[in-house]
């Protein structure tokens, strides 16, 4: 029996905070998790290996007798077998781990769960077994033809792409689903403002539960698409405005087309330069369950030159170019 380098498998210092501990085997459980790697035996032992460092390293008491026993585990196994119990083990034998791939968080996995993720093949390692406790399907006898409990079903996860447009208005979106060769039809209200990346949960329409227990949840993951004229940081939105040449120069007006519809008029100062930004307040974002309450939109100057020139334009221009070095001259 070898022994087991827990901090090694999740790939932190043994000096790792609790936070850290947790954020490397989130990380890890969701890269090996078998919903992501199906058929990929290497992923699924890697994940068990993530898995069973997480329940010692998770736990601060167990972590306290695995750093304890060090280079001594192998009289700590002496003891432990003659004294007939797993070293720090639970009574009964129970054998629970923590499992980062659900969507929404972590949480502890059933006997169940387990078996019907792997079979009766038993997730722990005899190490983990000799120092903590804790038994496989065959140790604490529940095999396949043990009667199954009732298990909530498990959530469902699932990318959607969103327009920036239906960001900003709110938008409601008619889902198919398909379970156990069912199909069923679900109305999901997405809520204005809603951000890049963000989930929108529908209680009980995930997996359907086993033994009369509840369904799982649905979660629709948020992916928003880009926009030809708006580009969107947080609640705030960005955009180019055209000012012709002359409005720049003397002032003026300029349209400026908001996201949510509006036409509005901004006011130009005079000698405008490219690239000035100008700030129109409240015509952002919304925030999510605060319809009244939006970011501001930033409006960059994009200063139109004259593509061509009648007679008498260029008759001006050449006045103001003369007028240009007159002043130079006279300023040198």
């Amino acid at each position: 029996m070898d022994f087991k380098d827990y901090y090694a498998t999740l790939g932190v210092p043994k000096t790792a905070s609790d936070k850290e501990l947790k954020q490397a085997y989130r990380k890890l459980a969701r890269k090996h998790h078998p919903d992501v790697n199906a058929g990929d035996k290497a992923a699924e032992t890697r994940f068990k290996e993530v898995n069973e460092a997480y329940e010692v390293l998770g736990d601060p008491a167990k972590r306290k007798k695995y750093d304890e026993l060090g280079a001594n585990w192998r009289q700590y196994e002496q003891a432990g077998a003659n004294a007939g119990a797993g070293f720090g083990g639970q009574p009964g034998g129970a054998w629970n781990v923590n499992v980062g791939g659900q969507p929404g968080g972590f949480r502890t996995m059933t006997p169940e769960e387990m078996q019907e993720m792997f079979g009766d093949s038993d997730p722990f390692s005899d190490f983990f077994h000799t120092f903590f406790g804790g038994a496989g399907p065959e140790r604490s006898g529940r095999g396949r033809g043990a009667r199954s409990r009732a298990r909530k079903g498990r959530d469902v996860e699932q990318e959607i792409e969103l327009g920036l447009e239906e960001a900003y208005h709110g938008s409601t979106r008619r889902f198919s689903l398909v379970f156990d060769g069912h199909e069923r039809n679900v109305d999901v209200r997405i809520p204005a403002g809603i951000n890049d990346g963000s989930r929108v949960r529908v209680g009980g329409e995930g997996e359907q539960g086993s033994g009369g227990a509840e369904s799982g949840d649905l979660y629709l993951r948020i992916r928003l698409t880009p926009h030809p004229s708006f580009e969107r940081k947080g609640r705030d939105l960005y955009a180019r405005v055209s000012i012709p040449l002359t409005t720049a120069v003397l002032g003026g007006e300029a349209d400026v087309r908001t996201l949510g519809g509006k036409s509005l008029r901004l006011k130009v100062p005079p000698t405008t330069q490219q690239g000035q930004v100008f700030r129109l307040k409240g015509q952002g974002m919304p925030v999510v369950g605060k319809p009244d309450e939006h970011g501001d939109l930033y409006a960059t100057a994009d200063v139109q030159l004259p593509r061509q020139l009648t007679q008498e334009q260029r008759a001006h221009f050449e006045e103001l170019q003369k007028l240009e070095k007159a002043t130079t001259n006279s300023a040198a």
